[in-house]
């Protein structure tokens, strides 16, 4: 399921700072904020494995981000090719950064129950950066794109599948969106030895925003390039939240310890997946 490198040039060619070489992994990153942050990273030299959901996709995203060590295919709904996907991370060596981008949208219009019978954005948002988090070779850095839409979200981590609630698609994201916080928070707390960061790009037109999205698209991939590959001691930190490489406050919620250790048993029960100390 790997593909190898080639396709054309990219024509922008945004400033980007230079640090020392880093390999770095990125979750959905055929498009979107994921591809966009690829391109900067090999711009400044660093390694980049991508990600797609299936072997069309990830050979379609090596031809949008020329330079690219290899692209990675694996649906991240289904329990079984996320770990697969992680395994084949393992397979590469070692990576300083793995940067949990990949997500689906708040427009979903009903609930779609996956392979494993789970909430589909349930699946893609939350359990699958849990199960790449535990099972992929633990890395310097974690970087995991939440969103504003956490603010507000449901707290109580009550049914968390969707199965007793009436389908709401902008609930289920903004939940998802807590849910990435509290698990950066979480693994933050458990390995001392990793930063684990959080973070939201804003409201920008990208697939999911929407073309009327207000927020600046340049800006939106810079702060999880800073936090995979900086020095800055701004940024080897860990349990913090940034927007636009600044700290932002989060919900309570998010660096709430009882509730992150109950996020972390679901997934674990919910996948069979335990989380390493």
């Amino acid at each position: 399921r790997r593909s190898a490198a080639g396709g054309r040039t990219n024509n922008r060619s945004p400033r980007v700072e230079r640090w020392a070489m880093s390999r770095i992994f990125i979750t959905g990153s055929a498009d979107g904020l994921g591809q966009m942050a690829a391109r900067l990273l090999v711009q400044a030299g660093h390694r980049v494995v991508l990600h797609a959901r299936n072997p069309r996709r990830a050979s379609e995203a090596l031809a949008q981000v020329p330079g690219a060590e290899a692209a990675l295919s694996g649906d991240l709904s289904s329990i079984e090719q996320t770990q697969g996907l992680a395994e084949e991370v393992n397979e590469m060596g070692a990576f300083d950064a793995v940067i949990h981008n990949a997500a689906i949208g708040y427009r979903e219009p009903h609930r779609v129950s996956t392979v494993d019978g789970l909430s589909q954005v349930f699946a893609i948002n939350t359990l699958a950066p849990y199960i790449l988090t535990a099972l992929i070779h633990r890395p310097r850095r974690l970087i995991y794109l939440s969103s504003g839409l956490h603010r507000g979200a449901d707290a109580s981590l009550a049914d968390l599948n969707w199965e007793s609630r009436p389908w709401n698609g902008m609930r289920a994201y903004a939940d998802s969106k807590l849910h990435d916080a509290m698990l950066a928070c979480a693994v933050a707390r458990r390995w001392c030895d990793a930063f684990a960061n959080a973070l939201e790009p804003g409201w920008v037109s990208t697939k999911m925003g929407g073309p009327g999205a207000p927020d600046d698209l340049d800006a939106a991939p810079r702060t999880q390039v800073w936090l995979a590959t900086s020095d800055d001691p701004e940024a080897t930190v860990s349990g913090r939240y940034f927007y636009h490489q600044k700290l932002r406050a989060a919900d309570p919620a998010v660096h709430d310890s009882v509730l992150q250790d109950r996020l972390i048993e679901a997934c674990a029960r919910l996948s069979a997946v335990p989380l390493p100390d």
